[in-house]
């Protein structure tokens, strides 16, 4: 979301690529103080938020912006944003096994998103070389959506793009070609 305000204001205007703003999503890793900005341009984009965890442990091992900007920052930005615009969030939640894809960690994320206009994007992780996290079973996948849903919290599971290129979720990154 860094020197986001010029691109989108391109992207947006009639002389530019004229793009309405409810089809530009603005996505973030979480940068608290660019959540509130936007909530205060009132813009008519999509917020996503990629989230990943509800305890600053995992998250901080997952993304280490959770170190400079903690889930109980996060998430009071978030509400703040939510009061501001009444505009649901995406939480992008990469399930990763045994790491974030079981009951405790649904819970967790119930209790962190309860009372929210949000919708969760579960994405299952996929395998990267050296990686440290693998794609969480299609079972354990299907029981967090489940747990997510019949406890008020809108839930769905993306589909599988990009894998066969090393771009799906977990994937992108720079690959030598020798």
């Amino acid at each position: 979301m860094i020197m986001l305000w010029r691109p989108f204001g391109i992207l947006n205007n009639p002389k530019g690529l004229n793009i309405g703003a409810r089809h530009i999503s603005i996505s973030t890793s979480g940068l608290v103080p660019k959540i509130y900005e936007l909530a205060d341009r009132q813009l008519q984009s999509t917020l996503s938020i990629s989230l990943h965890s509800s305890n600053n442990k995992t998250r901080s091992e997952m993304m280490p912006v959770n170190n400079t900007y903690p889930i109980e920052e996060l998430i009071k930005a978030c509400r703040y944003y939510i009061e501001k615009t009444n505009k649901r969030i995406s939480f992008e939640y990469a399930l990763a096994k045994d790491n974030n894809d079981n009951l405790e960690a649904a819970k967790g994320l119930v209790n962190l998103l309860k009372g929210m206009i949000a919708h969760v994007n579960l994405i299952p992780i996929n395998k990267i070389e050296d990686g440290k996290y693998t794609k969480s079973t299609n079972e354990n996948i299907i029981k967090f959506r489940d747990y997510l849903n019949d406890h008020g919290i809108v839930a769905t599971i993306r589909r599988e793009l990009g894998s066969d290129i090393s771009a799906a979720c977990g994937q992108l990154r720079r690959q030598n070609l020798d």
